[in-house]
């Protein structure tokens, strides 16, 4: 088996998803009901924080392999939170439990309240979908 090579640094790929979990937070704030568009925002999110998952991930194994222990630990502690929340999002969405989804996004605001919205760039053919693929489980990814 080959060498898995990345095209994109896992914190330029994190920034990207950070930012779309920002405007997708920023799209359900808007709504007034709850409509397929809005779970599938919601899922997208969740694919979003998986992704983020999988960066920080790479990021530590890249500092263990140099021996930077004490920097990975501190980067692991710093996005200890991710895990909690994905699972908390995920659970809303799995047994439909659509009443908890604005405590749970709530719970995500103020670790994306430092990513700048001045323009909604995201399309919405990148979310259409999503939640039909999450539920039916076509992978943990979108």
């Amino acid at each position: 088996m080959g060498r898995l090579i990345h095209t994109e640094a896992p914190g330029k790929v994190r920034d990207q998803l950070r930012r779309t979990v920002a405007e997708m937070l920023r799209r359900l704030g808007q709504k007034t009901q709850l409509d397929d568009e809005a779970k599938d925002q919601a899922s997208l999110i969740v694919f979003c924080l998986h992704g983020i998952a999988d960066t920080v991930d790479q990021t530590v194994e890249a500092w263990e392999k140099r021996d930077y222990y004490l920097k990975a630990e501190r980067f692991r502690r710093e996005w200890a939170w991710l895990e909690p929340v994905t699972d908390e999002l995920s659970a809303v969405i799995y047994r439909g439990q659509w009443e908890r989804l604005p405590e749970a996004l709530s719970r995500l605001l103020p670790h994306f309240a430092d990513v700048k919205i001045t323009q909604m760039t995201r399309n919405s053919n990148l979310w259409e979908g999503a939640y039909e693929k999450l539920i039916k489980g076509d992978g943990s990814r979108l």
